[in-house]
């Protein structure tokens, strides 16, 4: 047995395939802390592992982040993104440190296992040499001498002159990521690190070893990946990794009907973006039955009318409701996607956001969906795309491909194997 400790940031997307990780751990025998918000305490028990809460970090409400870090307030796009990384991502890295200190002189670990968003594990694996790996639970946002950077939703030039186009965003990468660089060097300086540090998108990714969800198909076919990153499909456990939601009274409508499912995820989840404009776009479609869920626990109403063929619920079990579904509009939740893709089903994406734009770009650029290139489309975009979709069959035959790809990629086990390398 070997002691591991999980650290990942206390939102579902990030925790949920972390919990797929710490179940196969738990599964090998190892012993397994899980350091994250509290609020996911019955999701990490539920799979054998023992939780370490934030207590010197501050907790926040992942559907209502803005309550914690009030200058989130109102804001979208590239600001929304800084200040995100700014705020919760190393703001939050020194108190982040505190909390792991004193659980690490409680029972040291053998090998420390995050996510790729805050910069906290990073800080703490430089400080005491404890062997790190990353699980990569966003679409990898390494740097690359190929194609656009990663994060800005755009497909991979093909021509000379996008290819250009490309070359010229990556050298203006430095400058896009100035912002974090002083809160960064401020934060190496609580923890009595050195100043000189790369930058932010770099210094969060290990370089022992990093471990991708997703395929290769899904990160345009980049092949100048370092060695040491390995793609591992999706990663979900066999284990109830969260309470299985109680099934609406609606359920046994979705027999024999044509199901779409619309989701905006956890976060951003103003209905008026997305939900909103697709029931509408749907709303005159008698052979389909919309199925929307609010991403809130207990939240199952819409702030307005919704049609007669749609359907309302918080949150709905995803091994339930995905054998049923012919097609999913979504904002681009990567964690989602890849639940759906995994399936075979073709999506439409309008994603805004954070790293929405670019699970957008990745799945357009692997055939499995349309890329609606925007977090709030128009009723007539989304039933334009929704009728391509459904009408195209390369779109479903590009989704079973993916599908295949991500099974045959491994898994949790996979990804178990390989944290498993690191140990002394």
């Amino acid at each position: 047995m070997a002691r591991f400790l999980i650290s990942v940031m206390p939102f579902t997307g990030h925790v949920a395939p972390l919990s797929a990780v710490a179940a196969e751990l738990v599964r090998r025998g190892h012993d397994v802390r899980v350091y994250t918000g509290s609020a996911f305490r019955g999701r990490i028990e539920a799979v054998g592992g023992t939780l370490v809460p934030w207590r010197a970090a501050p907790e926040f409400d992942e559907n209502n982040v803005s309550a914690t870090f009030p200058r989130l307030v109102g804001k979208k796009g590239l600001s929304q993104l800084l200040i995100n990384m700014e705020d919760l991502f190393i703001n939050t890295a020194p108190k982040q440190n505190e909390d792991l200190d004193v659980e690490w002189a409680r029972q040291p670990w053998d090998v420390m296992v995050s996510d790729e968003a805050s910069i906290a594990p990073a800080l703490f694996a430089e400080r005491t040499g404890c062997p790190w790996a990353n699980v990569a639970v966003l679409p990898l946002n390494l740097r690359s001498a190929q194609g656009p950077p990663t994060g800005i939703g755009l497909q991979p030039g093909r021509n000379p002159l996008t290819k250009a186009r490309d070359a010229l965003l990556r050298a203006a990468v430095p400058l896009g990521s100035r912002p974090l660089r002083a809160p960064t060097e401020r934060a190496r300086v609580a923890l009595d690190l050195p100043k000189a540090t790369p930058a932010y998108d770099e210094a969060v990714f290990s370089r022992q070893l990093i471990i991708a969800s997703g395929i290769p198909a899904l990160d345009h076919h980049r092949t100048d990946r370092p060695a040491w990153v390995h793609y591992v499909g999706e990663l979900t456990s066999a284990a109830k990794v969260h309470p299985l939601a109680e099934l609406p009274p609606w359920w046994a409508e979705l027999h024999g009907r044509v199901i779409v499912h619309v989701t905006q995820g956890t976060q951003n989840i103003d209905p008026e973006d997305l939900i909103r404009p697709t029931t509408e776009a749907l709303a005159d479609r008698d052979d389909v039955l919309v199925v929307v869920t609010t991403g809130v626990h207990g939240r199952d109403r819409l702030p307005f009318p919704v049609p007669a063929n749609t359907r309302v619920a918080g949150f709905l079990p995803y091994a339930e409701l995905l054998p049923r579904v012919d097609t999913v509009i979504s904002n681009g939740g990567w964690g989602g996607v890849l639940a759906v893709l995994a399936r075979g089903i073709p999506l439409v994406i309008g994603g805004g956001d954070l790293d929405k734009p670019e699970v957008a770009a990745r799945v357009a650029g692997a055939g499995a969906g349309i890329n609606l290139r925007t977090g709030t489309p128009k009723p007539k975009a989304i039933a334009a795309a929704f009728d391509r979709v459904r009408t195209d069959a390369s779109f479903r035959a590009s989704a079973r491909r993916v599908a295949a790809e991500l099974a045959a990629a491994g898994g949790a086990p996979r990804a178990v194997e390989l944290i498993e390398t690191l140990l002394p």
